[in-house]
């Protein structure tokens, strides 16, 4: 590979322009009339203490043996939501019986009796709501992905609509990073959607913040929006919610913790950030994550 194609790999990796259209956008400071914050969200009929929950991460038994149990553990004591993305049926078993309000979210597996299949098997276990991560269906040479040895396809919108209606649960559409896919969910029926690339699934991909507010006004308070990829600080998650997003998720700033403390470490760090949070919040007069002024983000 020549110099020329090194440089073109790194303009276009979407992690790095991600991260410096985060670091591009700066909070005004207001002072009078600011109060105590509060962090506290309902959603799907729960109260947490946080909008700052886990990401959707899969495989992390390479993390720590007892990842996913040490990662929904973390989250129950910081009162959040923990999403869980690919993993056998025994993990979401063993995840829910923590107590833990879980978000499970199922690849596009080509069979799709496979994904009504998980549907009912979470359904039993008690989750809070689910989804599908539709960003998951093409590897980078077009052709459809295979995910450890297991077949993905794109899904239409009359599939899209009929997981919808095989559950009462509230689904969640994850990796949407346009207005058009935004309103096809909210016409499906969806109940929340995530705005994701899917940590740089493509390059030059857009970063989520950017299309966020375009997202935010198309869908028009018809149900949550939340963002991943990047949130790596209460000021990420901040500049998030300031342009619309009712919640973030966050990834790989938790791993670290929890290799290395195990749920401990999960739940400090995630106290960590919303103390961050609310550090940001009580100095742009911000009573609370529904009452963020989009207006005290300014792009540099």
């Amino acid at each position: 590979m020549n110099q020329n194609n090194k440089q073109e790999m790194k303009a276009g990796d979407s992690n790095r322009i991600t991260r410096e259209y985060f670091d591009s956008l700066l909070i005004e400071m207001r002072h009078m009339d600011a109060v105590i914050p509060s962090t506290e969200i309902e959603l799907y009929g729960e109260l947490f203490s946080t909008p700052i929950m886990t990401a959707a991460l899969s495989h992390l038994e390479n993390c720590r043996t007892d990842g996913a149990v040490g990662m929904a553990k973390g989250a129950l004591a910081a009162n959040t939501l923990m999403w869980t993305g690919m993993g056998e049926d025994e993990e979401l078993e063993k995840i829910s019986a923590t107590g833990a309000k879980v978000v499970k979210i199922i690849k596009p597996h080509s069979d799709n009796s496979v994904i009504f299949k998980k549907i009912e098997i979470a359904e039993k276990l008690g989750v809070t709501a689910l989804g599908m991560d539709i960003d998951h269906a093409f590897n980078n040479k077009g052709q459809y992905d295979n995910v450890l040895g297991l077949p993905m396809s794109p899904k239409t919108f009359d599939e899209i609509k009929s997981f919808i209606e095989a559950t009462k649960l509230p689904f969640i559409i994850k990796g949407v990073l346009s207005v058009q896919d935004a309103l096809k969910c909210v016409e499906a029926g969806a109940r929340g959607i995530v705005v994701s690339h899917h940590h740089g699934i493509m390059d030059y991909a857009l970063p989520p913040l950017m299309i966020l507010p375009d997202i935010v006004k198309a869908v028009d308070q018809r149900m949550p929006v939340f963002v991943d990829c990047g949130i790596a600080s209460g000021y990420d998650a901040f500049k998030a919610l300031a342009l619309g997003a009712s919640a973030v998720c966050v990834g790989r700033a938790l791993m670290g913790p929890l290799a290395e403390e195990g749920a401990e470490g999960v739940h400090r760090k995630i106290t960590e950030l919303t103390q961050e949070l609310s550090g940001v919040m009580a100095r742009t007069c911000s009573a609370d994550i529904h009452h963020i002024d989009p207006s005290l983000i300014r792009r540099l």
